[in-house]
């Protein structure tokens, strides 16, 4: 099995942290938020034989940094994140000429947390990994959405104490 990437990727949504400006519920101090507080529900998702030209369309056409390479556990058939890919591997790879597919792509595991999971967690996480995104699970470690440092800094520039 391939390893995978580390920058999961969020489906382009109207739906982070809202400015006071969107009209929208307040947004939770830094120190209170929980992840299920700003991130964005669903993954745009490329199979791992999806060729380079369709990955990078993919994101493209839905205007998202990376895309999580989807997998299959034999046991039950379910879909899992296996990796992803991010806008950096993508152009890493038009760079050097080389045309991967997406499983070629996703060279390290994708970084996840669980949605209930305080923020200064999953920062403390994405400083750990060194990644921009994370794959956000429900209870059962299925795969729900994406949280991002943009989200992030939305907490910071509108988050209320």
């Amino acid at each position: 099995m391939r390893k995978a990437a580390n920058h999961a990727c969020s489906m382009p949504s109207s739906s982070g942290p809202p400015s006071p400006a969107q009209g929208g519920s307040p947004t939770p101090a830094f120190e209170d938020a929980t992840v299920a507080d700003v991130m964005h529900v669903g993954i745009v998702t490329a199979s791992p034989d999806a060729p380079l030209a369709t990955v990078a369309r993919t994101m493209a056409s839905h205007h998202v940094h990376c895309v999580a390479v989807l997998g299959v556990r034999a046991a039950d058939g379910e879909h899992l994140v296996w990796g992803t890919i991010s806008d950096l591997d993508v152009a890493r790879a038009a760079w050097s000429g080389e045309e991967p597919d997406a499983g070629a792509l996703a060279v390290t595991p994708a970084v996840s947390v669980e949605q209930g999971a305080p923020l200064s967690e999953a920062v403390g996480l994405m400083l750990g990994h060194a990644v921009t995104h994370l794959v956000v699970t429900d209870g059962d470690a299925r795969p729900i959405g994406v949280l991002s440092t943009l989200d992030v800094a939305g907490v910071v520039a509108w988050g209320r104490a």
